[in-house]
């Protein structure tokens, strides 16, 4: 099994020139928005932990709980297993996270086996943690293990983005978009990364929410 990852700017750079060839209408988002960074992180217990702390809340609640957690020391299996009920909410964590971030602890997850295994293979791995879902596990997939292959068709900013290069005059349901952008793979990941980008400029130069 071949796994294809974007490990660098000039892969990146490669993977939309190619994905523009496949679909010329991204060509002139791209001229609009410019490169999109990467935005890659290390991943491993500690990342996916926060990502499921800053589930449903502001950044700069996440932020703040995410400190604290970070200051009690709370970002291991073993610490997370130990600590009880109170010292978890303590940290600002309600009883539904404490619930989620003990089940991550509790799965013992080899994140350094995730890196040899498929895109489903990793989403089925994460997503038998309590509390993380599919978009949760796409969200690894493409900051962590820098895969690809990766279009989050639950992500509303992605489905509305997505109306521009594919024309369309409705926001599509993930289903329908899942099957729309079929033709975008293997560049996927460099459509995401452009459509959020997309997304991001059109609010800042619109009065119109989207």
């Amino acid at each position: 099994m071949s796994i294809q990852t974007i490990e660098s700017l000039e892969t990146l750079q490669d993977h939309i020139e190619a994905l523009i060839t496949i679909e010329p209408r991204f060509a002139p988002m791209y001229t609009q928005v410019g490169a999109p960074s990467l935005r890659r992180n290390s991943g491993g217990f500690e990342q996916l932990m926060r990502s499921i702390v800053g589930q449903q809340l502001s950044v700069a609640a996440a932020s703040s709980i995410w400190g604290r957690i970070v200051d009690a020391g709370l970002t291991t299996p073993q610490s997370v297993l130990a600590a009880d009920d109170e010292t978890l909410r303590a940290q600002g964590l309600s009883k539904q996270k404490s619930r989620y971030v003990r089940s991550l602890a509790e799965h013992d997850i080899d994140f350094g086996t995730l890196k040899t295994l498929s895109d489903e293979e990793v989403i089925k791995t994460l997503t038998a943690v309590v509390g993380v879902g599919r978009w949760t596990a796409e969200m690894y997939l493409l900051f962590s293990l820098g895969r690809a292959d990766v279009l989050a068709v639950d992500d509303l900013a992605i489905r509305v983005s997505a109306m521009t290069p594919l024309e369309l005059t409705e926001r599509p349901t993930p289903k329908q978009l899942q099957t729309l952008t079929q033709k975008w793979s293997p560049y996927r990941s460099a459509a995401s990364l452009l459509l959020w980008l997309h997304y991001g400029w059109v609010r800042s130069n619109t009065a119109i929410p989207l």
